[in-house]
């Protein structure tokens, strides 16, 4: 079906208007970034984090309704297992004054009958150098993705994949921006692997188009018919192996819990936007920046081409 779509100018032309929504898509999520900002976790903002378990099964609905009536400030809490719980607090929320409150309450209570594990204040100097240093791995392994792409491919086509790269972190960001999911570090963690799934998606692309280009016999067709050729070729492969790793990140988002639904939504968007633009952007960019099969010519100087001629 979707080959069918690819053929001739209706598959550049379905291209190009998806080059244009994700230009648009793009703008807004920068939009949404500016206006709202991202919602960090106590990962970077630090505040307080306390564990403990119950005596018996509690519903976590039941839990955080008993809780919010013995607490004064904002909390999250989430379900590490049947018993066990993890209250994380903003700084602000704890004070000395209503933290024991809530605390003793669950502890006192018979229903409840909670036991305090442990609990601890997170700095935000900390959150900081998590920050930063989250920073600089992101940095550093896109640094390294644009050395091997300008190692590997010609020019246009690595431009393709770098941009593609960028629009994926922008429209994953924009979505926790505009939705304000909690940012901590599992999310910056799938934000380092939606790079290698990206990159890894627009080099299968990429090295088709390559390909095509290279056959001789492709020189009397137009670079749009060998970039549509070449998505066409890749295109199941590209399904197949998206489907299944979505089947795998939509279990985890499903059945893994709070502490991991954000990495999750993070990596299942990651790999949505990223199999849209390795062909929307990854591919269709070099063609704007005039790759044709020129480009993979083989140059040969008077005397070489004069001893190939010799019988």
């Amino acid at each position: 079906m979707l080959n069918y779509f690819l053929k001739g100018e209706a598959g550049t032309r379905l291209r190009f208007m998806g080059m244009l929504l994700s230009a648009i898509l793009v703008l807004l999520s920068v939009f949404t970034l500016t206006q709202k900002g991202l919602n960090f976790g106590l990962d970077f903002t630090g505040g307080y984090l306390t564990e403990f378990t119950t005596s018996q099964s509690v519903e976590l609905k039941e839990l955080q309704s008993f809780i919010a009536k013995n607490h004064n400030g904002e909390f999250e809490l989430t379900a590490q297992g049947n018993s066990h719980f993890q209250l994380r607090e903003a700084p602000s929320a704890s004070t000395t004054a209503n933290s024991p409150d809530w605390q003793s309450a669950v502890t006192q209570n018979d229903d409840i009958n909670a036991q305090v594990l442990s609990s601890a204040y997170i700095g935000s100097q900390v959150g900081d150098e998590l920050f930063d240093q989250g920073c600089l791995a992101m940095f550093a392994a896109m640094i390294a993705v644009m050395i091997y792409l300008a190692v590997r491919f010609e020019w246009r086509l690595a431009v393709g994949s770098v941009v593609a790269l960028v629009h994926d972190l922008i429209l994953v960001l924009g979505l926790f921006s505009l939705l304000q999911i909690e940012f901590n570090l599992t999310v910056l963690a799938s934000l380092l692997a939606i790079i290698g799934y990206s990159l890894n998606d627009s080099i299968i692309v990429g090295d088709r188009v390559r390909e095509l280009l290279r056959v001789q016999s492709t020189n009397v067709l137009s670079p749009a018919t060998i970039i549509n050729n070449a998505i066409k070729s890749t295109l199941t492969r590209t399904l197949i192996t998206s489907g299944t790793t979505l089947a795998t990140v939509a279990s985890v988002w499903l059945l893994a819990g709070a502490p991991l639904q954000g990495f999750a939504i993070a990596l299942f968007t990651g790999i949505v936007v990223g199999t849209f633009s390795s062909i929307c952007i990854a591919a269709t960019l070099p063609e704007l920046l005039g790759l044709s099969a020129k480009n993979y010519e083989v140059k040969v100087d008077a005397h070489t081409q004069t001893l190939l001629d010799m019988p």
